[in-house]
């Protein structure tokens, strides 16, 4: 069975109502959750536990890591980027949600900044499926909507995806390349867009459904 650790800061949740209200148990239970109930063996780790929850055991350990974080990505003990950097390396398959992409582990295994253009709106987005071969891409359809997300916008400073599954576009106008694909050594990197702390995201099935593929 496929181990999975579910990373997240889990601090949002614990400061702020609107979050809170949404995700009452944090943002890696939800996710956690729709893994779970995929059939992965799961566990959690955030940001405050000794080690940030990823002891080199939990490492060892752990097929896949999905990564969220937000407003603390500054806080990630460089020691600990290096523990899941050499992960990766060795063959850990790595998930990285929404605003990890200004984590410093993404960063560092993309080499740029992955600076982008962001709106906070709740705006309504549609999410191409634009290579309905990929596995991660199985059960999707030609697309699917989230009735209210934050808008990401191009450029998006990353390197171009080894497969760009997944394309995102706004009621604003704006294009984004939500569902990208890397490989970094022996381990294999998804990123995917979608993922806003005060919008019910990761409970609905298409998310998990992508989700749960990647980590497959």
């Amino acid at each position: 069975m496929t181990r999975v650790t579910v990373w997240s800061e889990h601090r949002q949740e614990r400061s702020d109502p609107a979050v809170a209200a949404v995700y009452p148990d944090g943002i890696h239970a939800a996710i956690a959750a729709g893994l779970a109930d995929a059939g992965f063996d799961v566990r959690t780790a955030t940001l405050d536990e000794p080690e940030h929850g990823l002891s080199d055991g939990v490492l060892a350990a752990t097929d896949v890591l999905t990564w969220w974080g937000h407003v603390a990505h500054a806080e990630v003990d460089d020691a600990i980027v290096d523990r899941v950097q050499q992960r990766v390396l060795d063959g850990m398959g790595l998930i990285v949600l929404h605003s990890g992409h200004h984590s410093k582990i993404f960063r560092r295994l993309m080499g740029t900044s992955a600076d982008l253009h962001w709106r906070e709106a709740g705006e309504r987005e549609r999410i191409w499926v634009i290579d309905r071969s990929h596995p991660i891409a199985d059960g999707l359809g030609e697309s699917f909507v989230i009735d209210e997300e934050e808008m990401y916008g191009e450029p998006f400073d990353v390197p171009a995806p080894d497969q760009l599954v997944l394309i995102s576009w706004f009621e604003g106008g704006e294009v984004f390349r939500s569902g990208c694909c890397y490989s970094r050594g022996r381990g294999r990197i998804f990123y995917f867009r979608p993922g806003h702390e005060t919008h019910p995201t990761y409970v609905q099935p298409a998310v998990r459904r992508v989700i749960s593929n990647a980590v497959h």
